[in-house]
């Protein structure tokens, strides 16, 4: 279920800012938290900020974190913390907003904003066995990343593990129902995304932690593609893409400027399951070129890979590799 699909029922029971715990140095601490709407001037804790520059540094974007969700609660632990728990990555984008929010124009934003704080997603890279991963592009009509290439995923609800969120979303947004024992799973990475994803589109509106989620299926994607049926008020497209256009779009770097020269090996389209309003899919080719789309720096966005999926994809590209190196052993 996507953030425009929810409604007040399901948007209380999902995992949200009192469920998103941070430990540093062993100080708990909860990120996102409201600022007091009668004292917004007050202290700066109150106040939202990156929760990536919580654990890594004011500058740094990237750092390793641990993490577990335990009792309805996503628990994140400092490297030095001591705490069990699976280590991963933890990234936001060079632009993250947070990153350049000042403290005034953090106590200026709505109180719908500042309440909300910070939601627990899951998205899922699903690969075939052919070593092919679906992406899903979200329909034009949605307030948030419309227009751009995502794996299918939503947020966490309360009583779910982390797998049956991901296969309950994929289930919803594609049609694709698989079964828990017929899949098995990999906790990728964890992506620290915000809406607009830069300043110059306005200040934040909405705050995650993705947890991005590699699933391995024994089907390949021609037997999953048969079974596709993408809900249209959340997918408008969907893609199957291989390890070398992966390597393209993850080069299309976001934030950076230089020319991007694509492998002229590389076909030039890539095939389209295009979503019509009533679910019906027809065929269509796509230009490499929009999946290779930087996020713009000003002005509207446009149809693109999210950096938040090429930051899992970089990551998807790295357990192939890993499985290479192993098999050549």
């Amino acid at each position: 279920m996507r953030e425009d699909t929810k409604t007040p029922e399901t948007e209380s029971r999902t995992l949200s800012i009192k469920q998103l715990k941070a430990f540093h140095k062993g100080e708990p601490k909860t990120l996102g938290e409201a600022a007091d709407t009668k004292g917004v001037s007050g202290s700066e804790d109150e106040l939202p900020k990156s929760i990536t520059g919580h654990f890594a540094g004011c500058q740094d974007d990237q750092t390793k974190v641990s993490c577990s969700l335990e009792n309805n609660r996503f628990l994140l632990f400092g490297h030095e913390n001591g705490k069990e728990g699976t280590e991963i990555t933890l990234k936001r984008a060079s632009f993250c907003p947070f990153k350049y929010l000042t403290s005034s124009e953090a106590a200026t934003l709505p109180e719908d904003v500042l309440s909300r704080g910070v939601d627990v997603g899951v998205a899922v890279l699903l690969q075939s066995v052919n070593k092919k991963v679906l992406l899903t592009r979200r329909a034009a009509n949605l307030r948030i990343f419309p227009n751009v290439w995502v794996p299918p995923g939503g947020h966490v609800e309360l009583d779910e593990r982390l797998i049956d969120a991901g296969l309950r979303e994929l289930r919803e947004e594609t049609g694709l129902q698989l079964d828990p024992e017929e899949v098995s799973s990999q906790l990728l990475g964890l992506w620290e995304s915000v809406y607009p994803p830069m300043l110059s589109r306005g200040p934040p509106q909405r705050h995650h932690i993705v947890t991005y989620m590699l699933l391995h299926t024994s089907l390949t994607h021609l037997q999953l593609q048969a079974d596709l049926h993408p809900e249209p008020a959340e997918v408008s497209g969907c893609a199957w893409v291989d390890a070398d256009l992966v390597r393209a779009i993850v080069s299309a770097v976001d934030g950076e400027a230089d020319a991007l020269a694509l492998p002229a090996s590389l076909p030039q389209s890539v095939s389209v399951s295009e979503v019509s309003h009533d679910g019906r899919l027809s065929e269509s080719v796509l230009p490499v070129s929009v999946l290779c789309n930087r996020a713009p720096a000003e002005g509207e966005d446009v149809e693109r890979v999210s950096t938040g999926t090429k930051f899992a994809l970089e990551l998807w590209l790295k357990t192939l590799e890993s499985q290479r190196q192993a098999t050549d052993k």
